[in-house]
């Protein structure tokens, strides 16, 4: 502590107790008292209020260690995991009443002086 030992820290506490003088050392020891009081009172409401904003109950601190990490099982156990299912979107068997077409739509042809024949294309995400 410091490089004081044992013998050398007991002096320092006499000396300071004789600078202090006999009259005025039970007012500073209860003071010290209160601020060792308050700074343990502080820790334990910091212990706990970081208790209830983790919720350290539920957490698994040994599977979060660091030395249990190995990239390799990772990648393979997230290559390993099927997928969810797709559902279709659309019903494979056609409705009566509608006609299912065959080809896909021709291309639009260009009308007049480079004009389409549609509405221009627009691209939301362009700008």
């Amino acid at each position: 502590m410091f490089g004081i030992n044992g013998g050398e820290l007991i002096v320092l506490l006499l000396v300071a107790a004789l600078v202090v003088g006999p009259e005025r050392l039970p007012s500073y020891a209860e003071q010290f008292a209160g601020w060792v009081r308050q700074l343990r009172d502080l820790a334990r409401d910091t212990k706990e209020r970081v208790g209830a904003e983790l919720g350290d109950d539920d957490v698994d601190w040994a599977a979060l260690d660091p030395r249990r990490y190995d990239p390799r099982r990772i990648v393979r156990d997230a290559l390993l995991d099927d997928p969810p299912p797709h559902a279709p979107s659309r019903p494979a068997v056609p409705r009566p009443g509608r006609a299912r077409p065959t080809a896909a739509a021709p291309p639009v042809a260009f009308a007049g002086a480079g004009l389409a024949a549609g509405p221009a294309p627009f691209d939301d995400e362009a700008t």
